[in-house]
């Protein structure tokens, strides 16, 4: 998103929201849905593709190193794939745009190919951290520079891997895959133990594609020498989008919406079971599998929220939520205390601290700690916040809107585009007041 235009949001307090949501196919699922289609023998279609930036940004950076990538229809993508050792070099830089994941899994993927990469980032993913990426690829054998640790990632080629045991020290899905996917081309076997598990989207994929792997909650384990198999793809809707109108539901009086065909990965659901202990009225039906992973209708009616002490065992399973949890916290009666979610402090922004100052300027209370916060819910009135440029921030607060006293003014929300193309226009069909706000005027 480096040069886009600056855009800036105002959300309004809205009455009940109604309706029936199909919110975009899940980012996780359409990135690797991509990544195995490249490298598998055949043609891969993938249906419910997410149309945004961070994707488009992978399938842009598998074209550039050979990969023909049609999209016959909106949310559609045919990937031919060719193979495993079929990529061809890139005479530029590959650049994955906002896409921390897009970034760290193809760290690994192209660390096993005989041609040197670069992957370079926008100004926001040139700040996030890469060293606990590289370093365990370094284990295997890999050879990646770094500018002090961050992107650009100049990844040489023509290096023997190794299959390694690596026990993740902080527990990371895209770690955890990169490693998978360098594993694909090591020599033996690649384990990786995490101390929480997380969300096993790579393994569940990599199963379907026929590469033989073994995992559980908490550990994976495959060997390199295998093929993988060209498929359909059904990604499921995104609950990290559903999760922002799963509170907004929760939180306004009288609304009750239906979520369609949401992917329920019980490693990706945390927020889920948050906001039942916290009282909010969630059911789930219609459960069935699609492509391998578990998806649901979620229906969701309002209900009065009561401050928790969040379980700590819960955290590595909505590591992406917490600015929507942190929404509900802030009308919840009481306290919510979090504990064990340094990793927030990482993502696109320092999202314990652009959520404590966002939710500090609109009249909440906020004790931070190093790896949490003390929300103390109460009323909120209107104000000005600073999204960072960090899309899941950015939408939290439109939902923070709807129940303040005054309007909320939300700068800096272009790269809602990265994650949830259309959010504003569906918010608004179910019922939020949502308009782009002209600092001009």
């Amino acid at each position: 998103m480096s040069g886009a235009a600056r855009v800036d949001w105002r959300s309004r307090a809205a009455g009940p929201l109604r309706g029936e949501l199909a919110v975009p196919g899940d980012k996780s699922v359409s990135h690797r849905a991509l990544m195995l289609g490249a490298l598998a023998e055949g043609r891969t279609r993938i249906r419910g593709f997410l149309e945004g930036e961070d994707t488009r940004a992978t399938a842009a950076v598998l074209a550039q190193l050979g990969v023909r990538i049609e999209a016959p229809a909106d949310g559609e993508r045919i990937v031919h794939g060719v193979g495993l050792h079929g990529l061809r070099g890139a005479a530029r830089p590959l650049d994955c745009g906002n896409a921390g994941t897009g970034m760290r899994l193809l760290a690994g993927l192209l660390a096993g190919q005989a041609f040197d990469s670069t992957l370079v980032g926008d100004g926001s993913l040139s700040r996030r951290p890469m060293r606990r990426v590289t370093e365990p690829l370094a284990r295997m054998g890999a050879r990646i520079d770094t500018r002090d640790g961050l992107p650009p990632l100049v990844v040489h080629g023509g290096r023997r891997l190794h299959g390694i045991r690596y026990e993740l020290p902080v527990a990371s899905a895209q770690v955890k895959s990169a490693l998978l996917l360098a594993g694909l081309y090591a020599e033996g076997e690649t384990e990786v133990v995490e101390p929480h598990p997380t969300r096993d989207y790579t393994e569940r994929m990599l199963a379907a594609f026929g590469w033989p792997i073994e995992f559980s909650p908490g550990h994976a384990k495959l060997s390199g020498g295998h093929a993988l198999r060209a498929m359909d793809v059904d990604v499921p809707a995104d609950f990290s989008s559903a999760a922002f109108f799963l509170v907004a539901a929760s939180l306004v009086p009288g609304s009750e919406l239906c979520l369609r065909a949401v992917g329920l990965n019980p490693r990706r659901t945390g927020l889920l079971q948050a906001l039942k202990l916290m009282g909010a009225d969630i059911r789930v039906g219609n459960e069935r599998s699609s492509g391998g992973e578990p998806v649901g209708d979620l229906v969701v009616r309002h209900a009065p929220l009561r401050g928790v002490e969040l379980p700590e065992a819960l955290v590595p399973d909505m590591i992406d939520e917490f600015p929507a949890l942190f929404a509900a916290a802030a009308v919840a009666e009481g306290a919510t205390v979090v504990r064990g979610a340094a990793e927030l402090r990482v993502k696109e922004s320092d999202r314990l601290a652009s959520m404590a100052a966002g939710l500090r300027a609109l009249g909440v209370p906020v004790d931070e700690t190093p790896d949490g916060a003390t929300i103390h819910g109460g009323a909120l009135h209107g104000g000005r916040i600073d999204s960072h440029g960090d899309h899941r921030i950015a939408m939290s607060f439109a939902v923070a809107g709807l129940v303040a006293s005054g309007a909320v003014e939300i700068g800096d929300c272009a790269n809602v585009a990265t994650s949830f193309p259309g959010f504003m226009e569906l918010a608004n069909g179910c019922g939020f007041d949502l308009a782009p706000l002209d600092r001009r005027a």
